[in-house]
């Protein structure tokens, strides 16, 4: 069969897989300038709803690669889940305790997601190969080589200086890198969902979802968009064997006993799914080798407890593509793209560790059920529950503390104050000392996170602190590099600016809005010598 050599000019990372994960780091890539190629081995974007909720830190990231409003015109944000258990309710989960733009989950289902982000990256010049199946790859010191067969029969042969593999758990980038998919299969759980229109006595209100607890079973009921709700039944799994989509029928049996409605009628919804799945729990020993990279579910993936499956995909990405485009322009060593490994890996971890402890959404024998349910209504009754629940779901409290990236240099008899090395920034208000964009009138007070920008790193500190010597020294500092870097003097505007930390501290951001730096003013040499690892692609954390 004959070989296509032609190769594919201007092409500098080639993604396979255009799920959530694959059109989001493509988006990031293409937004930072570098040629994109794009190929899916399926015959054109999935129809499957799949995945449902956008939650508040892969907003924000969304956001940042600007289709955060695209996405929002297409969902429906969840202000509230009534919990429920024998037949009554027990409490009222509330969202929206968290400071950012974003504070509330978005549910859309990932099927619109991926054809608004497959729209949105043909306006930035490149579109999906569909029918197009990597079907080997092999790397070496300056590229990535890779075999695709297209659904004519033609096969092709190309290369790009680097290849990401997005296309899901069956990753062939994976295989053909030799990384094992590290993990156990979840026994005794089964996931049966389906949308659907219910007739029950629940009054029906804009952005409200329920959750109902039964022995072996919690029902989640969040609300679609186009009208209808999504039903998630954890259950245990009486018979293995059975593998095939559940009827409506027996969604509806599932439904009205665990909700105790036995005149429960469903009926089908707009967006029709009906789907039964078990899950193992996996995490790829690697994520990099050499010019071949993995994310999403090729990198990882659990049950999707929690519902953060999709959400740690498309923040791996978004950390990825800044990594990959600034490796790839020269501005930093390679060393870097190994701390995306890192970071990611470790999120991926704690995710399958918390998640065996999710006992609002895992199935409990009866006895377990009794116990937990007994707690419910008072913690639900307090403030402080709900807002600590709240920001763990959101994902804001995510950090990249223990990341060869974040370096805090502590001030000899002062405590700690504000966002440390590795936490997300805080998106608290602000005033910032000088024109810039993301602000559209001077002295008014906006969002920090709008007046970061992705691709970038910003250095923040105290517009009171910001006279012409201690400028100076920052910029000689950041111009010794090709690091790109921008000084962002700000004043904080209301009580929530304590993330700012102390006036005498700075705090370099990442461009994936994370803290990289936090170090005293008078600590130029910190500055120079961390800018300085992260270009030579020495850890920056080092010292001589």
């Amino acid at each position: 069969m004959e070989r296509d050599r032609s190769g594919h000019d201007g092409v500098d990372v080639c993604v396979v897989g255009a799920g959530p994960v694959g059109l989001t780091l493509a988006i990031g890539l293409r937004r930072l300038g570098l040629g994109v190629r794009i190929v899916d081995r399926a015959p054109e974007t999935k129809r499957e709803a799949r995945a449902l909720v956008l939650w508040a830190r892969a907003r924000e990231a969304l956001d940042a690669l600007g289709v955060g409003g695209l996405l929002d015109a297409h969902g429906v944000e969840l202000g509230s889940v009534t919990v429920h258990a024998r037949g009554r309710p027990l409490g009222e989960l509330t969202t929206g305790w968290a400071r950012s733009a974003f504070a509330r989950p978005l549910n859309i289902e990932q099927h619109v997601i991926e054809r608004l982000l497959t729209g949105e990256l043909a306006r930035l010049g490149t579109r999906v190969e569909w029918d197009a199946e990597v079907t080997d790859v092999k790397v070496h010191e300056d590229r990535a080589e890779f075999v695709l067969r297209h659904g004519d029969g033609r096969v092709e042969s190309g290369s790009a200086p680097w290849i990401v593999g997005c296309e899901g758990t069956r990753s062939v980038v994976r295989d053909r890198l030799g990384i094992a998919f590290e993990g156990r299969r979840r026994t005794g759980l089964q996931v049966v969902q389906g949308n659907a229109v219910p007739t029950w006595p629940l009054d029906e209100e804009p952005g409200r979802g329920h959750i109902f607890l039964a022995p072996r079973r919690a029902l989640l009921v969040f609300p679609l968009p186009e009208g209808g709700y999504r039903f998630f039944c954890f259950r245990d799994d009486p018979d293995p064997s059975l593998g095939t989509a559940p009827t409506l029928d027996e969604l509806r049996d599932l439904v009205a006993e665990t909700a105790r409605m036995p005149g429960l009628r469903l009926a089908p919804a707009p967006s029709r799914w009906l789907n039964r799945a078990r899950f193992s729990d996996r995490i790829a020993a690697r994520l990099r080798s050499g010019r071949g990279l993995l994310a999403g579910d090729a990198a990882h993936a659990w049950a999707p407890v929690g519902g953060h499956g999709m959400n740690v995909g498309v923040l791996g990405a978004h950390n990825l593509a800044w990594k990959l485009a600034s490796v790839h322009r020269g501005e930093a060593g390679e060393a870097l793209l190994d701390t995306y490994g890192a970071e990611q890996r470790l999120m991926a971890q704690r995710y399958v560790r918390e998640m065996r402890f999710n006992f609002m959404e895992l199935p409990l024998p009866p006895l377990g059920h009794r116990a937990f349910t007994a707690t419910v209504p008072a913690a639900l009754a307090g403030t402080g529950f709900q807002r600590r629940l709240d920001l763990r779901l959101s994902d804001l409290r995510r950090h990249h503390r223990d990341s060869p990236l974040s370096v805090h240099v502590p001030r000899p008899g002062f405590r700690d104050s504000g966002a440390r090395a590795g936490d997300r920034m805080p998106d608290v208000p602000v005033v910032p000392a000088e024109p810039c964009p993301g602000a559209d009138r001077p002295g008014e007070a906006v969002r920090l996170h709008r007046l970061l920008a992705y691709g970038t790193w910003t250095l923040v500190l105290h517009a009171v602190r910001a006279d012409a010597v201690t400028l100076g020294a920052l910029r000689a500092a950041c111009a010794a590099v090709r690091v790109p870097v921008r000084l962002l003097p700000v004043t904080p505007a209301g009580p929530a600016a304590g993330g700012l930390g102390d006036p005498s501290e700075l705090r370099l951001v990442r461009p994936d809005g994370y803290v990289g730096l936090v170090a005293p003013l008078g600590r130029v040499d910190r500055l120079r010598d961390y800018l300085a690892a992260l270009a030579a692609g020495a850890r920056p954390g080092a010292r001589p």
